[in-house]
């Protein structure tokens, strides 16, 4: 009995990968913007969107698009008053996979882990700084020239004679 114990988990431990045992492959992320409040939507890299909401939220993420295939994401703010920004969240290599080099093996490292995709990770939030909207319009004082033939009864009784 005990020997059959050690054998199974022998081979569990042989047929999994590091990451795969360590780390995970969605991940939690924090969506802040400063201002708070701001409408965000998340694509992939495929285009597809994939989140939308508020900030501040946290949204669930895969860290892979596939086999051997880190993901993309790209976060689109928008709030009245601020202009737009595009922020990209990229995956990285998670340093566990290359435990596989002691605990998982080849099998670990070329399979499990490129499949389940938790040979990448993701950052646990984005932070994105909006700028306020400037309007050239608002900024800008106008006028208008005209003739006095061109003025209402109205607009000639407040002329004022300039000497």
């Amino acid at each position: 009995m005990k020997k059959n114990i050690v054998a199974m988990t022998l081979a569990l431990g042989l047929a999994s990968g590091c990451s795969s045992i360590i780390s995970k492959s969605d991940y939690a992320v924090a969506v802040n913007s400063s201002p708070d409040g701001a409408n965000f939507s998340i694509t992939n890299k495929a285009g597809l969107k994939v989140q939308s909401g508020v900030t501040p939220s946290i949204v669930t993420l895969k860290s892979s698009s596939g086999y051997f295939k880190g993901e993309a994401y790209t976060i689109e703010l928008k709030k009245d008053g601020y202009s737009s920004k595009t922020f990209t969240l990229s995956s990285t290599v998670d340093g566990w996979y290359f435990g596989n080099i002691l605990f998982g093996g080849l099998i670990g490292m070329l399979i499990v882990d490129p499949a389940t995709g938790a040979m990448y990770n993701l950052p646990a939030r984005a932070d994105v700084s909006l700028d306020p909207q400037t309007s050239s319009l608002n900024n800008q004082q106008s006028f208008k020239i005209a003739t006095i033939e061109n003025l209402s009864a109205e607009e000639r009784s407040r002329l004022e004679k300039v000497n």
